[in-house]
């Protein structure tokens, strides 16, 4: 964190201190020599801790990095680096823009100005997921609406012929065909079932929360659900019953993949300067779900919320897709970020004064 015991600077780089940026200096040896408030506040750490460190000791080995770092030392030239990873052990990575350009100071070579783009990568990244998404769901919406029809066809005419069969051996042949065509025809619905008309009004998400709770530990009754919620969140306008079976999604995916075993958290937050949908909010509502199972697995991470896209055996890969499809009707997103051990679906909806 910044270090709040920082002297007041009245050396050199004292203008330095004032810009918003974050700003590190560095010598020909590529040691830290300044860090000013914005770089304390981006990179989460102290001046006093890094001074005198090698530069690797802020930001690792970032691809392409050391050795643009070398060229500018060597031949004076400025570079700028885009959509720069920096690891870090205890929190997210970090996603940056970076100029270097040569320092002309006492003991300083290089300046390195660093820029987020966390915000730029998620509207593109939104983007991105609301065309396949969309995309998606005109296919699947055809090809439901193609397979329902013949479905009642079929269902029926297994009836007749049914009634017209004297051996119970026989009957139950056409048994097996009523109960698949039934099954199927469930499919089908459900596949159309996020295309259904809003019913918004005023609700408090912490309410909907405690209904998914109630319902996921009904089913699975070892499965440890903690909740982590702010209280002071107002209440907003939504789809009371399109949220829950959102959110009951995203909670039964995570107690079927930990076999019904283990801790699930529900976190609230507010979250301030939101762009949803291309939009720009004041004030949006953070719904985290947090599981301790074994993580997604790697081959369908950038799938997961593609129709039909499952990984569970068994899995009918709907349930997640039709989340989104309801969230995003709330002009609203999800996220997702998972490794072996920690699985964390974030959801962002917007607070607004309008129904």
């Amino acid at each position: 964190m910044p270090d709040l015991h920082r002297p007041s600077n009245t050396g050199p780089f004292a203008g330095l201190d004032l810009l918003s940026s974050a700003i590190v200096l560095v010598d020909a040896d590529l040691v830290i020599r300044y860090l000013n408030p914005g770089a304390e506040n981006l990179f989460e750490v102290s001046q006093r801790r890094l001074l005198g460190q090698p530069l690797s000791t802020l930001l690792g080995e970032p691809s392409g990095l050391t050795a643009a770092l070398q060229n500018a030392l060597h031949k004076n030239w400025s570079y700028t680096g885009q959509n720069l990873k920096i690891a870090r052990s205890d929190s997210e990575p970090l996603h940056l823009d970076c100029t270097v350009s040569p320092a002309e100071a006492v003991g300083v070579r290089l300046l390195l100005e660093f820029r987020p783009i966390d915000a730029q990568l998620r509207v593109a990244r939104e983007e991105q997921l609301l065309q396949q998404q969309q995309a998606s769901r005109e296919l699947i919406r055809n090809l439901a609406h193609e397979i329902k029809n013949p479905l009642g066809g079929i269902r029926g005419s297994a009836q007749l012929l049914e009634r017209e069969l004297a051996d119970p051996q026989l009957r139950e042949y056409t048994e097996v065909i009523i109960a698949e065509a039934d099954r199927l025809q469930d499919l089908m619905s459900r596949l159309l079932t996020s295309h259904c008309m809003m019913r918004p009004g005023q609700l408090n998400i912490h309410d909907v929360l405690e209904r998914v709770r109630r319902l996921i530990l009904a089913e699975f009754p070892k499965l440890a659900v903690r909740r982590d919620y702010d209280t002071s969140l107002p209440e907003f306008t939504a789809d009371r019953e399109q949220l829950i079976q959102a959110i009951l999604n995203i909670v039964r995916n995570a107690a079927q993949a930990m076999e019904g075993r283990g801790e699930i958290r529900l976190r609230t937050r507010i979250a301030r300067q939101v762009t949803l949908a291309k939009r720009r909010f004041k004030l949006a509502l953070e719904l985290q779900v947090i599981d301790n199972g074994p993580g997604i697995p790697e081959e369908i991470r950038d799938k997961i919320f593609y129709p039909l896209v499952s990984g569970r055996e068994g899995g009918s890969g709907l349930g997640l897709s039709l989340a989104q499809s309801f969230i995003e009707q709330h002009q609203g997103m999800i996220e997702v970020d998972s490794r072996p051990g920690r699985t964390c679906f974030t959801i962002l909806l917007p607070i607004t004064d309008r129904a």
